[in-house]
């Protein structure tokens, strides 16, 4: 089953068991990928829909960091809550561990040495971890401890 066909069975039991806040999720969800699909003039396919989820918990993530500094505790837990389902939809997240393995495959297969090698690393790590659901944070980071050797 796709992710399109997956969004519209959850977005239907959703309604019929009264969840308004996975409603409202799977509802911004459908809405950010067909307005990717209009931009682009043409349908994603489920890592370009995961790319665009990962986008969306990285704002999430944002805001309830906000929220918490502007002591709005409340909010801050919805969008952890926003978070944990539209991480339901992603493939299982690779851990630190597998991500630091394909970092260090690159930087050997590229001869890269220093940090000013850092933006041809990032991208062939980024292009190699497509689709997954990662944190680019943390790649940057393990790029950068990984040069720094």
């Amino acid at each position: 089953m796709s992710l399109h066909d997956r969004l519209s069975e959850d977005l239907k039991s959703a309604m019929k068991s009264r969840d308004q806040l996975r409603i409202d999720v799977i509802r911004m969800i459908k809405a950010a990928v067909q307005y990717k699909e209009v931009e682009l003039k043409q349908d994603l396919d489920d890592a370009g829909m995961s790319r665009i989820m990962t986008t969306l918990i990285k704002q999430r993530k944002e805001a309830a960091e906000q929220f918490e500094r502007g002591n709005r505790q409340d909010l801050a837990a919805k969008e952890r809550q926003e978070i944990t389902i539209i991480e339901s939809y992603l493939p299982a997240a690779l851990s630190t561990d597998d991500i630091a393995q394909i970092v260090r495959g690159v930087v050997a297969e590229s001869g890269a040495s220093s940090l000013k090698d850092m933006g041809p690393v990032m991208k062939t790590v980024m292009a190699r971890l497509a689709g997954q659901a990662v944190d680019g944070k943390v790649v940057s980071e393990l790029v950068k401890a990984a040069l720094q050797r």
